[in-house]
């Protein structure tokens, strides 16, 4: 009864099993760099079909830095691209059973009190314009009236004062 018990994959597997050669195909490091490769690509493929007017006009896809999914928080594979002043763009797909993959575009920007960021998660180039032209008015900072009126996610670099 004690064979039972025992877990079915050894420590040491025979290089000629099927699962020692199937586990031999996948390679840490080459799955880290092809996440990047796609993430890249498919932040390229959105802007360019989604916002062609607008990014697709302003970016290529070595704009783009792809970031490798993290399993433990449950975020897929991700790209960025640096805008400048402080503002970047983020994509990663948005994958669920009951809706499959759709992509997400996150346009975030520094708070004007200089102590974190804003999303925008963008549905499209007039959603994209909007936000641009709003803060186009404060120099690409998020205005807001009062210091506690700050709803932004606090910059991890930022000196902390206690």
């Amino acid at each position: 009864m004690t064979d039972i018990l025992e877990s079915p994959v050894a420590s040491a597997l025979d290089d000629d099993s099927p699962l020692a050669r199937l586990f031999a195909m996948v390679d840490d490091e080459y799955a880290e760099d092809e996440q990047r490769d796609d993430a890249e690509i498919a932040a390229a493929h959105h802007v360019y079909n989604a916002y062609g007017a607008t990014i697709g006009l302003a970016l290529d896809g070595e704009n783009w830095d792809g970031k490798i999914a993290l399993r433990d928080n449950r975020l897929e594979a991700s790209a960025v691209a640096w805008l400048e002043g402080g503002l970047w763009l983020h994509h990663t797909l948005a994958i669920s059973e009951a809706d499959g993959a759709r992509d997400v575009l996150t346009l975030i920007a520094p708070c004007a009190c200089g102590r974190g960021y804003v999303d925008f998660q963008l549905e499209g180039e007039e959603d994209l314009l909007q936000v641009l032209a709003d803060l186009r008015r404060t120099a690409g900072r998020v205005a807001h009236q009062h210091d506690e009126d700050c709803a932004s996610v606090p910059d991890p670099h930022a000196p902390t004062t206690k």
